[in-house]
């Protein structure tokens, strides 16, 4: 008695597993072992079903194999729902259901708040898919543009900055909708002092009077996701403190969310989220939005930026005259890390007021304002194309003018970063644009976008050409629609903008707000191909040619001493007539890995189709030896090939329905 109740003890627990290893193995799962219990209880449950209508003698019988396939059946039914059901495929997911459920229901009401928003300045018709047809005229685009702007202001800090970089794409958007979205601004109250003291004492884990001598609980400027202090270390040296607010991460995540669900149903349902990669350019969106989050990352990016800025300048300098002599009339802050934490940022305070509030400074200090343009926009263009790291948000908020007549940067929660192909190839653009050189300028925008795998150059350099002919042959500055233009050229061929690139763009479109608060009509275009110029010669100084020299030598020196070792083998094997060209076709295992899989659905869903058919005809055939009372010899091999079929094509389905991770 008790060996036999030990044998259905560890049948009891060894077959629920068998039929979930079984299961996890023919669906090609990964499991837990939670999922494994109730996997092999599905199963068993699914064998018990089956088998109750057989009858007790049904064990005894070949039927048996019947309730085997039944209980893999099942166990193979309860995978895939679970797996549909739960994300990851695990069952930590169930705990997970209450949160996601709450999330949910807070997604819904951010959804129902911006509809609001959306049909109370008139875009009800654009979300709805029901706009008018026909071109609108351009009274009717200014008014549109402006209701986008003022809806996304009302929507919050997340959309106003959406707004922002999208102020900057013109092979996106027309003219009036650049114009519309680069004046976006979201004025927030500031946040109570008990808050803001709370986060402080959470970050710096001590009370700030314990860690300043002076700090003043009136904020100097409330953004969105921060607020700036004034306040003085104990060594008597000033600071500006940046606090984040609390709660703002939870809203961005809220907000990014609803943003990559929008950006994922424009990139299955429209050609044009296709074209522009929504969901890559909303995750670029997501990804710079994080950075800001992290004060962290913004000292890291101030020290960054201040490092090229500084060698970049000393280039200049080594070199004779740097661009515009910019960069040394540019300051930026000192980052004292120490004090610098996730949420807290302790920078040196710049003495000076904003650019948007500056005008009576500069006149009361006589200051030069086409010197202080020019040295703004060449420093900016000095960290493009020499240092690679960039203030990517340089608007009139970020830009000082300082009590000793120079200039200041802060903010740099948002940078940009180039490597230096890219940045030879915005050099060679800069100076294609200065030769007027349609050839040149081809050349330079392919190697500096991502391009598809067929194109016609020759048509693409001829409507470049054209498109110099217009803007750089004709009197007068080019207006901005020569940067329109070129995107919309760009976007005409199928060509895509890296996000780095398209973040250099939007920071140039940026200061250009500011410089014309300097110099109203300051030409970019004529300062930058003056800039291109001034940085050719540099680089054809005999100093920067003998350094070039030494690094295109050190980096080819390898190859050419190779060079003549495989010449003499290739001689030698054509000597002997041993020279051959190896094609190795599938040579990368994805491409092995595709073909294996294609072959191996193919095959199973053809097996399964002809078992199932093999199994109906014999259910359908009348005789045949009995086995056991009615049931026939053609009725056990007929379930049992309909069982097969049905595992077959089961996975079969469950293979081309799967998501991948």
């Amino acid at each position: 008695m008790s060996s036999y109740l030990l044998i259905a003890g560890a049948t009891a627990l060894l077959g629920p597993m068998i039929m979930a290893v079984l299961a996890r193995r023919v669906l090609g799962l990964r499991i837990g072992a939670v999922r494994a219990l109730l996997t092999g209880v599905a199963g068993l449950l699914a064998a018990g079903v089956v088998g109750t209508p057989m009858g007790p003698q049904a064990s005894r019988t070949p039927l048996v194999t019947v309730q085997l396939g039944a209980a893999l059946l099942g166990a193979m039914l309860f995978l895939v729902l679970s797996e549909a059901a739960v994300t990851g495929g695990s069952v930590r997911g169930m705990v997970r259901w209450p949160g996601a459920v709450r999330r949910r229901l807070a997604r819904s009401r951010r959804y129902t708040q911006l509809s609001r928003i959306a049909v109370r300045h008139g875009l009800r018709r654009f979300l709805t898919g029901r706009s008018r047809r026909g071109t609108a005229s351009p009274q009717d685009q200014a008014a549109l543009a402006r209701s986008l702007r003022l809806a996304l202001e009302e929507a919050g800090a997340t959309f106003v900055k959406l707004g922002q970089v999208l102020s900057s794409r013109y092979d996106l958007l027309p003219d009036v909708f650049v114009d519309e979205l680069s004046s976006l601004q979201h004025e927030v109250a500031p946040e109570p002092w008990p808050d803001i003291e709370r986060v402080l004492a959470e970050e710096l884990k001590a009370p700030p009077e314990k860690v300043f001598a002076e700090f003043t609980p009136e904020p100097l400027a409330a953004g969105s996701m921060a607020q700036v202090h004034r306040a003085r270390l104990r060594d008597g040296r000033a600071v500006a403190v940046k606090v984040q607010r609390p709660g703002a991460r939870q809203v961005l995540e809220r907000d990014l969310d609803i943003l990559f669900r929008i950006s994922d149903l424009l990139e299955r349902s429209t050609s044009w989220g296709r074209t522009v990669g929504s969901r890559e350019l909303v995750q670029g969106f997501a990804d710079s939005l994080h950075e800001e989050l992290d004060f962290r990352t913004e000292a890291r990016n101030t020290v960054a930026v201040a490092a090229n800025t500084a060698l970049a300048a000393a280039d200049a300098s080594h070199d004779g005259d740097g661009p515009s002599g910019a960069a040394p009339r540019v300051l930026l802050p000192e980052v004292h890390q120490e004090l610098s934490t996730e949420r807290v940022l302790v920078v040196e305070w710049l003495d000076g007021v904003t650019l948007n509030r500056a005008d009576t400074v500069i006149e009361a200090q006589g200051l030069d304002r086409e010197r202080l343009a020019r040295d703004l926009f060449g420093c900016l263009l000095s960290q493009i194309m020499i240092g690679g790291v960039f203030h990517a948000d340089p608007h009139s908020g970020n830009v000082l003018v300082l009590s000793d007549g120079r200039l200041g940067l802060v903010d740099f929660g948002s940078v940009g970063r180039i490597d230096r192909m890219l940045r030879d190839s915005l050099r060679e653009l800069l100076m294609a644009i200065d030769r007027n050189d349609p050839q040149a300028l081809s050349d330079a925008l392919l190697d500096l976008v991502e391009r598809p795998d067929e194109i016609d150059e020759e048509r693409f350099t001829r409507a470049l050409g054209r498109y110099t002919a217009r803007h750089l042959a004709s009197s007068g500055p080019p207006g901005r629609e020569m940067f329109s233009d070129l995107f919309l050229l760009v976007a005409q061929y199928g060509l895509t903008v890296p996000p780095e690139v398209a973040a250099a763009f939007r920071a140039l479109a940026t200061v250009e707000g500011a410089l014309g608060r300097l110099v109203p009509g300051f030409d970019l275009v004529e300062e930058a191909r003056a800039f291109a110029s001034t940085e050719l010669a540099r680089r054809l100084t005999p100093t920067q040619l003998s350094r070039s020299l030494a690094e295109e030598t050190a980096a080819v020196l390898p190859m050419l001493l190779r060079l003549p070792r495989r010449a003499e083998r290739i001689s030698s094997a054509l000597e002997q007539g041993r020279l051959n060209i190896n094609v190795r076709l599938l040579a990368d295992e994805r491409d092995r890995r595709f073909i294996r899989g294609i072959v191996r659905d193919v095959l199973l869903t053809f097996l399964g189709g002809l078992t199932g058919v093999l199994g109906m005809l014999l259910l359908s055939t009348r005789g045949g030896p009995r086995v056991a009372g009615s049931l026939r010899l053609f009725d056990v091999f007929g379930y049992n090939m309909l069982l097969i079929s049905s595992v077959l094509v089961l996975r079969v389905l469950f293979t081309i329905t799967k998501p991948s991770r």
